[in-house]
């Protein structure tokens, strides 16, 4: 196993419990509210369009709030995440809520070697993902190996310029990380998280790598899927860049300054070519 997975993986373990114990997941408004919608699929419903019966896979997939989301608007969901401590939580999730879900460990990069390939209606991807992985064309032939002939793939992200800004500049936008994919990681130590929660992390590096959204595009032209929607939007949900941004009252988080200045996520939408 590679570095990086060890210790992302060691990192995501202890991210697991206080993620599904912070408000900023609130994973007791699932048990008590069986309409309850995460966030990020709530903001993409109209763009979701109509998902019964199909059948679904959320790729990293966490302790699972974007999985169960999208089981409530009628999918048949899979989730798949490296993280055995987020496996947990997202089992025990499903549970409390009476959901019928399954959730799978395992890397990525091995989704189709584990599911059935070439069998899903949607491969669904949500914020903060791509980030971890090193190869987005890798990536890009893993969603086209899982997904059928006229299958989706359904994708929010945090915009990769707004990974490249460092956000320690309260008062401006720099720009100093990779834009591009580099084959050397960014590398991060830090015992905090991107919710508010009572614990810090005691496995505290992690490695990361950006995409280009034109690298994105490329590469899942090249494995046989073509883009069908791409929106970018100048709000994200999380305080990406404190002190310079506010939360609007659809949970979404904007610059305060001229917000037209920097996407900061995007949605995308490709479908596997039938031939």
């Amino acid at each position: 196993m590679s570095d990086y997975i060890t210790l992302n993986k060691a990192n995501w373990d202890e991210r697991a419990a206080l993620h599904a114990a912070s408000k900023g997941y609130d994973t007791a408004s699932f048990i008590t509210d069986p309409q309850h919608l995460s966030p990020v699929v709530r903001f993409d419903l109209p763009r979701l369009g109509n998902i019964a019966d199909a059948r679904g896979v959320h790729l990293q997939c966490h302790i699972g709030t974007d999985t169960l989301s999208l089981s409530r608007l009628g999918a048949r969901m899979t989730g798949l995440d490296f993280s055995p401590g987020s496996i947990a939580q997202a089992r025990l999730l499903a549970q409390r809520s009476g959901a019928q879900v399954d959730f799978v460990e395992a890397d990525v990069y091995d989704a189709a070697q584990v599911l059935s390939p070439g069998s899903f209606d949607l491969v669904y991807t949500g914020i903060g993902a791509l980030c971890w992985l090193p190869s987005i064309d890798r990536w890009a032939r893993t969603i086209s190996e899982l997904l059928k002939p006229g299958g989706r793939l359904f994708i929010r992200e945090g915009h990769p310029i707004l990974w490249a800004v460092n956000e320690k500049h309260r008062d401006a936008l720099v720009i100093e990380y990779p834009y591009f994919e580099r084959k050397e990681p960014t590398v991060w130590d830090s015992d905090s998280t991107y919710v508010e929660t009572e614990g810090s992390l005691t496995a505290t590096v992690t490695h990361e790598w950006n995409h280009g959204l034109g690298e994105l595009v490329t590469a899942l032209l090249t494995h046989g899927l073509d883009i069908t929607a791409l929106v970018e939007h100048d709000s994200v949900p999380w305080e990406a860049l404190p002190g310079q941004m506010s939360c609007s009252p659809d949970g979404e988080w904007r610059l305060d300054k001229d917000p037209w200045r920097l996407p900061l996520s995007y949605t995308l939408q490709a479908t596997k070519r039938r031939h």
